[in-house]
């Protein structure tokens, strides 16, 4: 089965570019899907949650009741031939990538631009091809490898996941998402882009890029709410296919999509295969009237910080004086509170006599 989405960063970053849940366009003309969705607020079947790497969640029997199938056949029959032609080749897409390749670029893709996951993850699957290779060496080798991907922590939680797997499924990745989601550093977003992206199973599986496409081509919204609502997640689910091949093939295609065409700053509505079906440019592509969209800062943060103390740690195969890493940042005090940071989240190992390495445990 082909293999998991990709994004610019900026799209898949944390809802930063999200309207607040009570906000709503003057004009808004309802898709009948929208419509559908809401109709089954009472609907008992499994609920998503929203989880640090994103949301996403299983498709039960019973939502398939939420939304009639004559309303999205289009929507899957257009999505999916469109990314038959313009998906991108990327390693985590092939079959040779197995689940192990899928678990690793899920990791690395989060809040990271393509381009620079890339070159991290054929060194990374070089080095460690299956989870018991990653989980026989350090953890402080895993953040060593991670280099300049940001968020280092997710280094650490794929050595933790990869350490479970050898330990307690024979060092295969497991098949079923319940077993997905208790790995360590697995939320539900990743849970059930694994098993439908590496095992071809049927989940609904819900970024940021799918949230926005559904936003304008269902609901007729410029963006999302600012944090996942009900209401996406019974929307996300009604519009699963039934068959598991296309459902896992319309969840990697929808992401795509808003990847590739309906982006968050400059979408191409006319490159777009649901363009004449959008709910959004029905009503007139309504502009965003909410509150201004949150960016994310780099300069002058803690997280700046980090990861040049980090930098220097990674570059360094002897412990590291502390007089080394004060050169690093001239305030004082922001230092100290990133470097305590680093050490309280396992990320870098205090040593006596003010030494610092990466962590051996």
């Amino acid at each position: 089965m082909t293999a998991t989405p990709t994004d610019d960063a900026a799209e898949r970053a944390a809802e930063s570019l999200a309207e607040p849940a009570a906000d709503r366009t003057a004009g808004h003309t309802e898709h009948p899907l929208a419509r559908a969705a809401a109709a089954g607020a009472a609907d008992p079947g499994t609920t998503l949650s929203t989880a640090s790497t994103g949301t996403a969640g299983t498709a039960s029997g019973n939502d398939s009741a939420v939304a009639p199938d004559h309303d999205h056949a289009a929507l899957h029959s257009s999505v999916v031939d469109w990314f038959d032609t313009h998906a991108r080749d990327l390693p985590w897409r092939r079959p040779e990538a197995g689940a192990w390749g899928v678990m690793v670029s899920e990791f690395m893709l989060q809040q990271t631009p393509v381009a620079r996951v890339l070159p991290v993850y054929e060194q990374w699957l070089e080095r460690w091809p299956r989870p018991a290779d990653l989980a026989a060496e350090a953890s402080g080798e895993a953040v060593r490898a991670w280099g300049r991907l940001g968020y280092p922590r997710r280094a650490l939680r794929l050595h933790g996941a990869a350490s479970a797997i050898a330990e307690r499924h024979g060092g295969d990745v497991p098949k079923e998402h319940a077993q997905l989601l208790a790995l360590p550093g697995v939320g539900e977003y990743t849970a059930a882009a694994v098993a439908s992206f590496a095992y071809g199973q049927r989940h609904a599986v819900l970024d940021t890029n799918v949230r926005r496409v559904f936003a304008r081509a269902v609901s007729g919204r410029q963006y999302p709410p600012n944090a996942t609502t009900a209401a996406e997640r019974r929307l996300a689910r009604a519009l699963v296919p039934e068959d598991d091949t296309t459902a896992a093939r319309w969840a990697a295609a929808t992401m795509e999509l808003g990847a590739l065409v309906c982006t968050a700053r400059a979408p191409a509505c006319d490159r777009c295969p649901i363009a004449q079906q959008c709910a959004w440019q029905l009503a007139g592509a309504p502009a965003y009237e909410g509150p201004p969209r949150r960016t994310q800062s780099y300069a002058g943060t803690d997280r700046q910080v980090r990861g040049r103390l980090l930098a220097v740690l990674r570059e360094a195969e002897a412990a590291v004086p502390q007089s080394v890493l004060d050169r690093v940042w001239q305030e004082p005090i922001q230092r100290a509170r990133a470097l305590d940071g680093l050490v309280a989240d396992g990320l870098v190992e205090p040593l006596p006599g003010g030494h610092y390495r990466l962590p051996r445990g």
